[in-house]
């Protein structure tokens, strides 16, 4: 019997991994991946982590990662089935194997949202990515498109900017959500262009992505941008399908949970991207990490 399962391995779960060893608590972390960090590792630059301003997110993930290990955290590359209530506790099932455990903590992250446009799913690999850090380098000297208005997309757009050729920014609205300082960088590049109030509604191409097709939300005008790479990022789908039956969500599927992470679920927690919350990021994420130990180590010494 384990007091704790962790199930994810990005900022949120390493945090609650690190909290639970100062604990002093028989946990196990478990991450589908091989690789630990989340989406976080695909960052190519994280400029508002406080004290590590400029660190790539595989750096930082590393970094979470080596505190987590140093302390004698233990994890476990594996894909949980589903969780079942045992006579006052839990059994988290896996692919390759089941743990029983007093408490689990949901760290389950989020996946890119996609257009639903035509082409899109056509395409994909073959032109269209949802990861500029990932696929960029495959497009060095070329005309790309970055589809986006948040903190993710001009992140894009900045880090394409620098080994694209062009790089047209469409955005359905004529202001950005992201983060002020960032437009200001992307602003700063002459190779990038501007698509305000519109939204693509076909990638276009043969065997690979050759075009854009875009209609401007106030004037109608349909206009074709040639483009070699088109990149996504209109936001983020919380990874908790398999566990809405067992926890309540909200209608975006987020786990309903407060700032101290409790989920519906006794000694069921949510942290990081899964969590309905304000903001996401990694110092909220890693912030839920170490929320959720104090509600679980509160909890079960009731």
């Amino acid at each position: 019997m384990k007091d704790l399962v962790i199930i994810g391995a990005g900022p949120a779960g390493l945090s609650a991994g690190i909290y639970a060893q100062r604990a002093g608590l028989d946990a196990i972390l478990l991450e589908k991946e091989y690789i630990a960090g989340g989406q976080v590792v695909n960052t190519y630059e994280v400029a508002n982590y406080p004290g590590l301003n400029g660190i790539s997110g595989a750096d930082l993930s590393e970094k979470f990662e080596e505190h987590f290990k140093a302390l004698g955290g233990v994890s476990v590359t594996d894909e949980v089935v589903s969780i079942e209530e045992n006579d006052g506790n839990y059994k988290v099932v896996c692919e390759n194997e089941t743990y029983d455990t007093k408490g689990v903590i949901l760290a389950l992250g989020a996946t890119h949202a996609h257009l639903g446009c035509k082409g899109e799913e056509e395409f994909a690999g073959m032109g269209v990515s949802y990861c500029a850090t990932c696929d960029g380098a495959f497009f060095r000297g070329k005309d790309v498109a970055v589809v986006g208005g948040g903190d993710v997309a001009v992140e894009d757009a900045i880090f394409l900017a620098r080994i694209c050729r062009k790089v047209y920014i469409i955005h359905r609205r004529d202001e950005f959500r992201a983060v002020a300082s960032l437009v200001n960088e992307l602003k700063s590049y002459e190779n990038v262009e501007f698509v305000y109030d519109s939204v693509v509604t076909e990638i276009q191409g043969d065997n690979k992505v050759s075009a854009v097709a875009v209609n401007n939300k106030k004037t109608g005008e349909n206009k074709t941008i040639e483009v070699s790479g088109v990149f996504i990022a209109v936001g983020i789908i919380p990874t908790s399908d398999k566990f809405q039956a067992f926890v309540e969500t909200d209608e975006k599927g987020y786990i309903v949970a407060g700032e101290d992470c409790r989920t519906s679920k006794e000694r069921i927690y949510a942290c990081g991207d899964v969590r309905g919350k304000q903001l996401r990021q990694i110092i909220t994420a890693a912030a839920d990490g170490a929320n959720a130990i104090t509600s679980f180590s509160a909890d079960i010494n009731k």
